[in-house]
């Protein structure tokens, strides 16, 4: 017992020895393919070999990797179809994570933050903006129909979705993680990033028929320099007149199609990535849809506003698609103008009576 005891320390003091041999002999030997790539030149006092069997030749420091970063990407080969395996580091990538993490919650939340407190300023200070007394009140003039109204319900619920799993990936794990703890956020966030990708394309479709159907009313027009002057109407009692859009409407109109298509052509390229991008692309794509997002985010939180509690008798527009006839001529007088004069070119009723001879 005793003497295979001895026998086994002997072959294991052996293998150490033979390892530790061997060792330095493999590092010289190794494949060159597998060799690390790097720009780093060798300290002053070492000597450069062609070779890379120099085994004086000193390792670089953690300082003089990143001193070589700041120059490019740290890359190297790779036998597999995908060649992005073999980008070791990149720079950029530490930008646009500075950027996540630092300017674009602050964008976010002095965009969003700034115009909630902006309406609450506006609505404290001037109120509710009513509909005038008029024999008109009660009279309806249909002023959009089924399917403006459907689509844009369709785009608008897509949107609030949109926004809300979009918000999520900025400020979830800021403001939601430590309310609900990291198992519902974990689950939460799974969904979420899956309502996002799918609603989005309900998004791009009212997109489109929004632009086919109202640009031609939308386009800028002499009378929206009045409108602008004149702060809408807004401040004062008075309001100008408009066509169908007024100057205001179409500033969300406009901020709606440019934002919406940059968020769409944006949102494509990360919904398949690398299919038309590099990675360098990929990150612009990435800085362009969170920062349009946010910003349209606040846009349309004014939009809200305005057609619900900053307006009496602006939801209906879009609530049953008819408006008060006074509320129209208030706000539209130039539209009522024409749509009262298309009736009037209509068919005309027959007389029931014979004229006398």
């Amino acid at each position: 017992m005793a003497t295979m005891t001895t026998l086994r320390t002997i072959l294991a003091a052996g293998g150490v020895a033979l390892a530790l041999l061997a060792t330095p002999v493999a590092a010289q030997q190794g494949d060159d393919n597998l060799a690390p790539q790097s720009d780093v030149a060798p300290t002053d006092g070492a000597q450069a070999d062609p070779s890379g069997q120099n085994p004086t030749a000193e390792v670089p420091t953690e300082q003089q990797l990143l001193n070589a970063l700041q120059g490019g990407q740290i890359s190297g080969r790779v036998t597999i179809p995908d060649s992005k395996a073999a980008v070791l580091e990149q720079p950029e990538g530490r930008d646009y994570q500075s950027f996540h993490e630092g300017w674009l919650p602050w964008i976010g939340a002095i965009a969003i933050i700034g115009m909630v407190l902006a309406l609450a300023a506006f609505y404290f200070s001037r109120g509710r903006i009513m509909i005038e007394d008029s024999p008109e009140v009660g009279r309806k003039l249909l002023r959009f129909s089924f399917f403006e109204r459907l689509n844009h319900w369709m785009t608008a619920t897509a949107f609030i979705l949109l926004a809300i799993t979009g918000l999520n990936y900025v400020f979830g794990k800021r403001l939601l993680f430590p309310l609900i703890g990291p198992d519902a956020f974990a689950t939460w966030s799974y969904w979420a990033k899956y309502v996002h990708n799918f609603v989005s394309w309900a998004f791009m479709v009212g997109l489109v028929f929004m632009i086919v159907v109202w640009i031609k009313d939308n386009l800028p027009s002499r009378t929206d320099i009045r409108w602008i002057r004149e702060f809408g109407g807004f401040v004062g009692d008075k309001h100008p007149p408009a066509h169908r859009f007024n100057a205001g409407q179409k500033m969300i109109f406009w901020s709606v199609t440019l934002g919406g298509l940059a968020l769409s052509i944006s949102g494509l390229l990360m919904l398949f990535p690398f299919s038309v991008l590099n990675i360098e692309g990929m990150q612009i794509a990435q800085y362009v849809h969170a920062t349009v997002g946010m910003v349209l985010i606040a846009i349309i939180i004014a939009h809200i506003y305005i057609g619900s509690l900053g307006m009496e008798g602006a939801y209906d527009a879009m609530g049953n698609g008819k408006v008060d006839l006074a509320w129209a001529r208030a706000h539209h007088s130039l539209w009522v103008e024409e749509e009262q004069a298309k009736t009037a070119k209509g068919p005309q009723p027959v007389p029931t009576t014979q004229p006398a001879e």
